[in-house]
């Protein structure tokens, strides 16, 4: 794995922000109902769902990007977080992949958003 430019705190950061431009970008061709919009946004940008399609994509990941994961998964969380600990902990996680890979590796991105997109928990 390519030495990492920032800690998993800033990866996070801006895959939350990744993940949800790339939802809203998918959502804006399914409808142009405002409510629709945002159910369909707020469905998929959530601890659950980052969780579930982290979960549907392990099979596919390096063990460079399983080692991310693992590392990702174990930072400690908010207290008022504490509830969904684990649901939390694997979002996390998949937003610090989404953030290294928009930062290291666009083309991996790219397979996995065209991934997300064929997926029937997506669709």
């Amino acid at each position: 794995m390519q030495e990492e430019l920032f800690n998993l705190r800033n990866y996070a950061h801006i895959g939350d922000a990744v993940w949800e431009l790339f939802v809203r970008e998918y959502t804006v061709f399914e409808t142009s109902n405002t409510k629709l919009l945002h159910k369909i946004t707020t469905d998929r940008v959530n601890a659950v769902f980052q969780k579930d399609m982290l979960n549907q994509i392990m099979p596919e990941l390096t063990e460079d990007e399983l080692e991310l994961v693992r590392r990702a998964r174990n930072l400690p969380i908010p207290i008022a977080r504490r509830t969904i600990q684990k649901d939390y902990r694997m979002a996390t996680a998949f937003e610090v992949l989404v953030g290294y890979w928009y930062l290291q590796d666009k083309e991996r991105l790219e397979y996995f958003y065209n991934k997300f997109k064929t997926m029937d928990d997506f669709n």
